[in-house]
């Protein structure tokens, strides 16, 4: 099959993709050995993703969800592919609006019964006092939209309102938007990966976070944590693994997942699971990234079976489209003598 693994130039990762270059050439090596033809294009311009659709390939494989263009907007590479007619990996425009605005992915799942952890969002001076605020403390805030722990840091853990408004304003300076405030869940975290196979079962591998303790004796799992990879990976205690599992499962039929996706779980000091984040283009890092990390610890997958179960789900769609292409094919003239 000829794929084409397409990223945008230089993405700044405050949005949720397979991660930098290297990242996607081992989604490509891995592809590779397998047998496909395959192929890395980062992609700027309109330019470049009409090249892509001029070499027609069988399948791209979106490593992020956007690129900017000019003028501050995004080009969707799911729009673009599907206007194209091109088969892509993973979930439509309409999904991938779960993973970018965790306010729109929490509202829906909160519409269907599906516990997460309760909200509101805030603007610098929306909230003159402590009393006016939807929830109390402790409180945590991050930016919507952001991923890999960015904007996220000890000071996220907000216990009195003059440190809530500090907090907002900061992140509000660097993300001109609306911040997410949530009730502090003090329990465990996990990250769960969900892949759909070909007959609709999901594998579903489940493991826990543990940051390390910071200077205020804070388990944070910020984007410096992430960095530099200090956090811990574990397996996740029986008694525990089929509630956060299940939530998964819930939460990524009730967005409409397709293929595979990454669940951010985390649990309140009685042991109740409640939905975070979705994240539906994960990180794909051989080494390091929690995608194929938890299918490793929790199912004893290698990186390259990962890969294959998550893009199997792709080929299939892939095969589909070629056989309706050959059914209407129109057929050959024949000339009478």
């Amino acid at each position: 099959m000829k794929i084409e693994i397409v990223t945008a130039v230089s993405p700044a990762l405050k949005e949720t993709g397979f991660g930098s270059a290297l990242a996607c050439n081992d989604v490509l090596a891995s592809l590779t050995l397998q047998g496909h033809v395959v192929r890395l294009s980062e992609c700027g311009s309109l330019k470049d993703l009409d090249a892509v659709t001029h070499r027609e390939p069988d399948l791209v494989v979106l490593a992020a969800k956007y690129m900017p263009i000019e003028g501050g907007d995004k080009l969707w590479f799911s729009d673009y592919f599907a206007q194209h007619n091109i088969t892509f990996s993973g979930s439509t425009r309409e999904t991938l609006n779960y993973d970018s605005d965790k306010v729109l992915a929490k509202s829906r799942l909160s519409s269907l019964g599906i516990k997460t952890a309760r909200y509101f969002t805030a603007t610098p001076g929306e909230f003159s006092d402590e009393e006016e605020l939807p929830l109390s403390f402790p409180l945590f805030l991050k930016p919507t939209d952001a991923a890999n722990g960015n904007g996220i840091d000890d000071q996220s853990f907000v216990e009195n309102f003059s440190q809530f408004q500090s907090k907002v304003c900061a992140l509000y300076a660097v993300y001109k938007q609306p911040i997410l405030v949530e009730e502090f869940l003090a329990g465990k975290e996990f990250t769960v990966a969900v892949i759909n196979s070909t007959d609709g079962t999901l594998s579903i591998s489940a493991i826990e976070l543990e940051p390390p303790l910071s200077s205020g004796n804070l388990r944070i799992l910020g984007a410096v944590v992430k960095i530099q990879d200090t956090e811990t990976l574990k397996k996740v205690n029986a008694e525990q693994l089929e509630e956060v599992q299940l939530l998964a499962a819930h939460c990524y039929r009730a967005l409409g997942v397709r293929g595979y996706g990454r669940i951010d779980v985390k649990m309140d000091l009685k042991g109740v699971c409640y939905f975070m984040e979705a994240n539906l283009v994960p990180g794909m890092k051989r080494a390091s990234s929690y995608f194929p990390k938890a299918c490793e610890i929790t199912n004893q997958l290698s990186y390259d079976e990962v890969i294959k179960l998550m893009f199997n789900e792709s080929f299939m769609r892939v095969l589909a489209k070629q056989s309706l292409d050959t059914m209407f094919e129109p057929a050959p003239l024949s000339c009478a003598v």
